[in-house]
């Protein structure tokens, strides 16, 4: 039995986790849309054949993309899912999907899932930060989207409650380590542009008093807390709080390669490129950092 979902997969180049997305989705939700930025490998193939609609639309960042995907693929269902494509749900949450989404009152807009990261092999189940995680995933059509950010982009509700579902969204990319530290060189820069923000006005700040509850922590945490911490020496103290006091030595190897590349690594790759950053903007100006941020990394703001 399934539910009046649609769920909106965003790829690029995803032939080797597309097929497992939605079939651990068809059993459950009644539309499954892909919005394809431009894939050279079989993707798009593999997608049609499981049974998914294809969009295509130039990707500028995650939140324009999925944003454009709401507006433009004539969505009829009653509820809409944001999922990854190296993301699947398990059985229990599809269930869950099945029975909640029809049966809960006008007020509930919105449902909250456990994420999980599995990294190397093993699902990290400690540390906080990135896994577990709870995310807002599901939200009545019309009453949601995607925050306008370069990073660390949330889903809001522009009205009612959002109540939680058991069961996991389990994050399981199948790229390898060198992709894992690809990806986030690019994500560095993007988060760069995020934490530049109050100070040269890139974009907008977008209003987060419809966040989920653990991310408008997240978000305070981030910006009163880790945002006025000297660079470099908090992405440290970051990884210390994570792999000591929320336990994430507890998930072995795994754990401990995790805290470190995604707690320690990435943060202070984060404060490198925030750096560079102020000096190259004192040095050329801002127009010239604009045009260096194109040029280089395909970012316009």
């Amino acid at each position: 039995m399934t539910v009046s979902v649609t769920a909106i997969v965003l790829t690029h180049n995803e032939q080797m986790h597309i097929e497992r997305c939605i079939f651990s989705l068809k059993p459950y939700v009644s539309r499954i849309v892909v919005v394809d930025s431009g894939s050279t490998d079989a993707t798009v193939d593999i997608a049609v054949g499981c049974g998914a609609e294809i969009f295509s639309h130039p990707f500028k960042n995650y939140a324009t993309q999925f944003n454009w995907a709401l507006e433009n693929c004539t969505i009829n269902t009653d509820w809409v899912m944001r999922i990854d494509a190296d993301e699947y749900i398990d059985v229990e949450l599809g269930n869950q999907m099945v029975s909640q989404l029809s049966a809960v009152s006008s007020e509930i807009t919105g449902f909250v899932v456990e994420r999980k990261v599995v990294f190397l092999g093993r699902m990290i189940r400690f540390g906080g930060g990135v896994s577990p995680q709870f995310v807002l995933k599901i939200w009545r059509t019309n009453k949601g989207a995607v925050e306008n950010r370069w990073m660390d982009e949330h889903t809001v509700l522009f009205e009612g409650c959002a109540r939680k579902l058991s069961g996991l969204l389990v994050d399981d990319n199948l790229k390898g380590l060198s992709f894992w530290v690809d990806k986030h060189n690019r994500y560095s820069s993007r988060e760069m542009i995020d934490a530049l923000n109050s100070e040269f006005g890139f974009f907008e700040e977008p209003a987060s008093v419809n966040l989920s509850t653990q991310a408008k922590i997240t978000r305070v945490a981030k910006k009163s807390v880790y945002a006025r911490m000297p660079l470099y020496y908090r992405a440290v103290f970051y990884f210390l709080y994570r792999y000591f006091f929320r336990l994430g030595f507890l998930d072995g190897k795994a754990g401990l390669v995790f805290h470190l590349m995604q707690g320690l690594w990435y943060r202070l790759l984060v404060d490198v490129r925030i750096s560079e950053a102020r000096h190259f903007i004192d040095v050329n100006g801002l127009p010239a950092f604009k045009s260096m941020l194109d040029e280089r990394h395909g970012i316009k703001i």
